[in-house]
């Protein structure tokens, strides 16, 4: 079999492909599967669902070498129960799965009651992989006939449905195809050079071209309501993971050191009100040391909230969900920025992240850790660059050489945890991010000899060489130096 042909499906990218508000750890291992659960039952006709009575899921590739360190035995329970991460309360999340373990039975999408035995329904075939895609899972409904007077048409069928998740919590069913007509937008964006040449024949900045295109699916109010609420998400994230204390789950004792980096910084507690604690940070605004240290603690802070199933932003996934939220503080508290620069931050950042999903990857079981931290801090450089008076080219300057210092980074979190070295690599794509805007910004960007669509291609290829055991199946690097027992993660 030929690999999936994602090209329809990401002819014409939304900012909101992009940021999705999700729960971690991880968008391809968590999120993917979790809504691909939902979506496997949903497009099942009401007495279709009402005749079920077992359903088992088989993963593949990196979804099964990996999967118990990434939750997506929960992830599933969680969707095949109709709950949704975007929307879910994730401090019931534990008991809502022990609850599940322990009765061994499951409403599917809160409606139909059937036995389930996670250890036995959920089953990871780490010996074998799909051709089409390293995150690859098989969902299997068998069904009777039961109570129904129309249940004699399903007694003896069995439904079988392929999905693969291609990172960033996107989802593609085997064999299915989007309507290209329906998605044209008036200034395609396939590349850097298609974004550089709208900005110069509009003569308007990366943002505001974007937002143009973006007004194919919703006005500006309604973007804006939506990004406010990605940001606010976003920053939730940040705050709680600098009041935050404790061990992260999973079985290697990673303790939090974003709460009391946070705490010492600020020389006092940190405040319960998010906006309270933001003013406190721009008071020490000009003390370089302690900026960058408020940028790393950002980062961490994000990272130890997405290791432990909170609530985040994929930006463009959840293994990268710090950089992109510590740039944009960096930003909002100690550059002097406007109260509105978040909005085309983050409606840049997005742009930059679209280009690398169609020209190479954001799946780091595709491409490595490039793939997530690389890619973020490119988007987070980009929008760093325009922010701070960088032309377009500049901006595109930024992501290049954001990406240019990512390449070959390799995915190999021990014991398959989004923990060591994912939460620490979240940092240094944020300090990076910050360089290469100020690189970018500080010369002649025609002075450049490699362009964003340059490294993108250089990206792929160096993905494609990749030895599989780099791309996220806990087999190399440093997941082999300290070895763990996944069954106990």
């Amino acid at each position: 079999m030929r690999p999936i042909d994602t090209s329809s499906v990401l002819q014409s990218l939304s900012v909101f492909d992009m940021f999705k508000i999700g729960v971690g750890p991880s968008s391809s291992h968590t999120m993917g599967p979790w809504l691909a659960a939902l979506r496997f039952l949903e497009e099942r006709s009401e007495s279709e669902l009402a005749a079920i009575t077992r359903v088992q899921v088989d993963l593949f590739g990196s979804l099964a070498k990996t999967g118990v360190g990434h939750g997506t035995d929960i992830a599933l329970l969680l969707g095949l129960a109709g709950l949704h991460p975007e929307t879910m309360d994730v401090d019931t999340l534990d008991e809502r799965v022990e609850s599940i373990k322990r009765s061994k039975e499951i409403r599917l999408l809160d409606r139909v009651a059937i036995s389930i035995d996670p250890e036995s329904d959920i089953v990871f075939n780490r010996n074998e992989s799909l051709p089409q895609h390293p995150n690859g899972m098989k969902f299997t409904a068998w069904m009777s006939d039961g109570d129904q007077p129309t249940g004699a048409a399903f007694a003896g069928k069995v439904i079988t449905e392929t999905f693969f998740s291609i990172g960033g919590g996107f989802i593609v069913k085997e064999g299915e195809t989007a309507d290209a007509a329906s998605m044209r937008v008036p200034y395609p964006i396939d590349c850097g050079n298609d974004l550089l040449a709208h900005c110069e024949s509009l003569t308007l900045p990366i943002s505001r071209v974007v937002l143009k295109n973006e007004q194919t699916w919703r006005s500006e109010t309604e973007v804006h309501a939506k990004l406010s609420r990605i940001r606010d998400t976003m920053l939730d994230a940040v705050h709680r993971g600098c009041r935050c204390e404790g061990t992260l789950p999973g079985g290697l004792g990673v303790k939090r050191r974003a709460a009391k980096m946070a705490r010492t910084l600020l020389g006092e507690p940190i405040p319960a009100d998010r906006d309270q604690w933001i003013a406190a940070m721009k008071d020490q605004r000009g003390d370089f040391p302690r900026v960058l240290e408020w940028v790393s603690c950002f980062a961490l802070a994000t990272n130890e909230e997405n290791a432990a199933f909170g609530r985040v932003v994929t930006a463009p996934t959840n293994g990268a969900a710090g950089v992109i939220p510590a740039v944009m503080l960096y930003l909002e508290c100690f550059c002097g920025s406007s109260d509105d620069d978040w909005f085309p931050f983050l409606v840049t950042a997005a742009e930059i992240g679209c280009i690398f999903k169609k020209g190479a990857t954001i799946s780091a079981a595709q491409g490595g850790c490039q793939a997530e931290i690389g890619v973020s801090s490119a988007m987070a450089a980009a929008a760093l660059a325009e922010r701070l008076g960088g032309t377009p080219l500049q901006a595109t300057e930024a992501a290049e050489i954001a990406m240019e210092h990512h390449l070959g980074m390799t995915c190999d979190p021990i014991g398959g945890l989004v923990q060591i070295p994912c939460i620490e690599r979240n940092a240094f794509g944020a300090i990076k991010a910050i360089t290469a805007a100020q690189l970018a910004i500080g010369r002649d960007a025609s002075e450049a000899r490699v362009t964003l669509d340059g490294v993108v291609r250089t990206m792929w290829e160096t993905a494609l060489d990749m030895n599989a055991k780099y791309k996220e199946t806990s087999e190399g690097g440093l997941a082999v130096q300290i070895p763990v027992n996944l069954s106990e993660c």
